[in-house]
């Protein structure tokens, strides 16, 4: 059966009245945040570098913003334009965060961490994961790639970087505006103003962009198809509307992708479990043989035991082309091929 997902509180993105504790550990937490980065910028903690462009992608308030279908987007633009991407990530939730790995298709998601998995397969370029993304870094700059992508990284000031792209969720947007735990905020919104680009995810492709403000980016989510996770060829995800799914989700907001299939016609069982939940096959057990449509990230931890009732519906972000335009013009050429030592 499924496993009830924890609760975003109530008063991050609500009415509700924020409790006592929260509002006394809030300015703990902004103070520790402060300082760290006041330690950094003089010096006491050390930015490293790495000879190539990194770009960090991450966000402000917690709860899922959408990073992970943008940072696919972008290596695959980067890929396109003629650099050699690779992607540096913590792999929050594998077996073994102590340690430092390369994940490639064939890597178990509990080893390498679902979101890592997921680019290693869609993708095929080169993923490395470390709690120090500086490592990180440094080791996919010396297996040949000419830039990093940084996921989930805005707060990880250790490693420099040359290009930050915040990501908005368009609906909750920065919630009751405070700090944690009173609020979703990792760090005050004044430090949206110093990322290069910000960008807002508007969610399904049917929403319009009037949910930016000036100098934002719109993002909107296209799902077009349903992958058979047994094997077969995909169906159009519009062929399911009209009929009764189980929808499987555990992401940071899994109501987004529950809205989504709601806003074709789709008839939806949400089922929600927690952000990196590790499933098993007693997970999928729903009684009946109605269909079951997930996201990539769960599917990747679901391919071992999935059935024919299983479907992955892969989800790609879409920007205007002036974001990219812009974006491009940031980084400049691509390095050409590197000459054999």
């Amino acid at each position: 059966m499924s496993r009830a997902a924890p609760k975003t509180p109530a008063w991050w993105f609500g009415d509700a009245a924020v409790p006592w504790w929260a509002r006394l550990l809030a300015p703990v937490y902004a103070g520790a945040v402060a300082l760290r980065r006041r330690l950094y910028a003089i010096g006491l903690l050390r930015v490293r570098t790495v000879p190539v462009p990194v770009l960090v992608i991450g966000n402000l308030a917690a709860g899922g913003a959408g990073k992970t279908p943008l940072a696919l987007e972008v290596v695959r633009r980067l890929r396109q334009a003629g650099w050699q991407p690779g992607v540096a990530s913590r792999g929050y939730g594998r077996s073994e965060e102590a340690s430092a790995r390369w994940v490639t298709a064939q890597t178990l998601p509990e080893e390498g961490g679902d979101e890592p998995v997921l680019f290693a397969r869609r993708l095929g370029v080169p993923v490395r994961v470390d709690r120090d993304r500086h490592a990180a870094a440094r080791a996919l700059v010396e297996a040949g790639c000419d830039i990093v992508v940084c996921d989930d990284g805005l707060q990880h000031y250790r490693l420099a970087r040359d290009i930050e792209i915040e990501v908005i969720d368009g609906a909750r947007r920065y919630g009751n505006g405070l700090m944690l735990p009173a609020g979703p905020l990792r760090e005050p919104v004044a430090r949206s103003r110093r990322c290069d680009f910000r960008v807002v995810n508007l969610g399904h492709a049917l929403a319009t962009t009037s949910g930016c403000g000036f100098g934002e980016w719109p993002m909107q989510l296209q799902a077009r198809s349903a992958l058979p996770m047994a094997g077969g060829r995909a169906r159009p995800l519009q062929s399911f509307a009209g009929m009764r799914v189980h929808a499987v989700a555990g992401i940071g907001n899994p109501q987004r992708f529950f809205d989504m299939l709601r806003g074709l016609g789709i008839g939806v069982v949400p089922h929600a479990f927690p952000d990196h939940h590790g499933y098993g096959a007693a997970d999928l057990d729903f009684g009946n043989d109605q269909p079951v449509l997930m996201t990539e990230k769960d599917a990747v931890k679901c391919a071992a035991f999935a059935d024919a009732r299983c479907h992955v519906v892969p989800v790609d972000a879409e920007l205007p082309e002036a974001f990219w335009i812009a974006l491009g013009e940031r980084l400049g050429r691509p390095p050409g091929p590197r000459a054999d030592p």
